[in-house]
């Protein structure tokens, strides 16, 4: 029962601190830093990067020679054209032109490789005209991980893309995966959120790099619930965000024959850095309990707008009829038992 719980929170040495949740406490809790069980996530936002294409090392090249006039330096006779060789663009972000030498043309668009190529090769052959082609190498493209319909490398053909475009390309997010939280691996880091914020907030929707790995997965975060409920187990967020009123209806409700409407508690635990004594800024413990009421207006209104954190326990304290209800029918049992008792003897 609820007075079986918080029965301690009066002590001189209290092992929890005790809040009741209602329109007075909301807005002190807002300031108050998150559990001990939620992890603080970071993303990137915007970055996108120029349009087009840019050469890497890794990239394929395929580059064509025009030449006119008698006197031909790549062409044969009889042929306008001639095709070198595909060739890709090596770690220095060169590649080796006939006659010309080595070319830098890694981190330039194709067009601008296209006009540098076609610079050199002038410098020997004043009519000739050139044509490129290239192909984004693994170097040069986006690792679509796990979590969408067609896992693998995405080419990254055009800087703009942004980390919606690749989920598109790989065909998009699976459908199974509740509340999809979206893992970006860059230099060494791991940005993370939640793919409802991308989709509700454009500004959050990155431009990805080459070499990004982007994974799709469930969301990890869950909550367990206790006592007089509809059902006792642990509930995965099925959304970011989740109130008490809300994680009560997950797991069924609250009993009507057994649970306590004013005694739903919220069990959660703080790390010590978030403990103050004056609990203005946070928690006078670092264990704490929450109770909430639902027979009143305000603890309604209250439950909708009190977030569960990761490895809250909701629980549903038992009612004092419960009790008194298992002591009568004890009772009863009892008697019952003796006047049988009683008639076999009589017969």
């Amino acid at each position: 029962m609820q007075s079986e719980i918080l029965k301690n929170s009066e002590a001189e040495a209290p092992q929890f601190a005790h809040y009741a949740v209602d329109s007075k406490l909301l807005p002190a809790i807002q300031h108050w830093p998150a559990s001990k069980a939620a992890v603080s996530r970071q993303w990137l936002s915007g970055g996108i990067g120029r349009t087009g294409q840019v050469l890497s090392a890794g990239d394929a090249v395929q580059i064509a020679v025009w030449e006119n006039g008698e006197n031909k330096l790549m062409t044969n006779a009889g042929s306008p054209t001639t095709q070198l060789q595909t060739t890709q663009i090596s770690s220095a972000g060169a590649i080796f032109l006939p006659y010309a030498g080595p070319v830098k043309i890694a981190g330039l668009t194709p067009d601008e490789a296209r006009e540098k190529i076609q610079t050199k090769v002038s410098e020997l052959i004043p009519s000739a005209q050139v044509q490129l082609e290239s192909t984004p190498g693994k170097s040069n493209a986006i690792s679509l991980v796990g979590g969408v319909a067609r896992p693998g490398n995405v080419p990254l053909t055009d800087r703009s893309l942004t980390v919606l475009n690749v989920l598109s390309e790989g065909g998009g997010v699976l459908p199974s995966i509740v509340n999809p939280q979206l893992r970006l691996l860059r230099g060494g880091k791991v940005y993370e959120t939640s793919m409802q914020r991308v989709l509700d907030d454009p500004a959050l929707d990155a431009g990805v790099r080459p070499g990004d790995k982007i994974v799709v997965e469930p969301d990890r975060r869950s909550f367990l619930a206790l006592g007089a409920a509809g059902r006792e187990q642990v509930v995965k967020f099925p959304q970011d965000h989740v109130s008490a009123l809300e994680a009560v209806t997950l797991v069924g409700g609250i009993d009507g024959a057994r649970a306590n409407p004013k005694g739903v508690l919220v069990l959660r635990e703080y790390p010590a850095s978030a403990v103050h004594a004056d609990g203005k800024g946070g928690p006078a413990q670092q264990r704490v309990v929450f109770s909430i009421d639902l027979t009143t207006t305000d603890g309604l209104f209250s439950a909708q707008n009190f977030e569960i954190q990761p490895s809250d326990l909701v629980l549903a304290t038992e009612s004092a009829l419960v009790n008194v209800r298992t002591v009568l029918g004890l009772f009863n049992a009892s008697l019952n038992t003796a006047r049988t008792a009683q008639k076999v003897e009589a017969n």
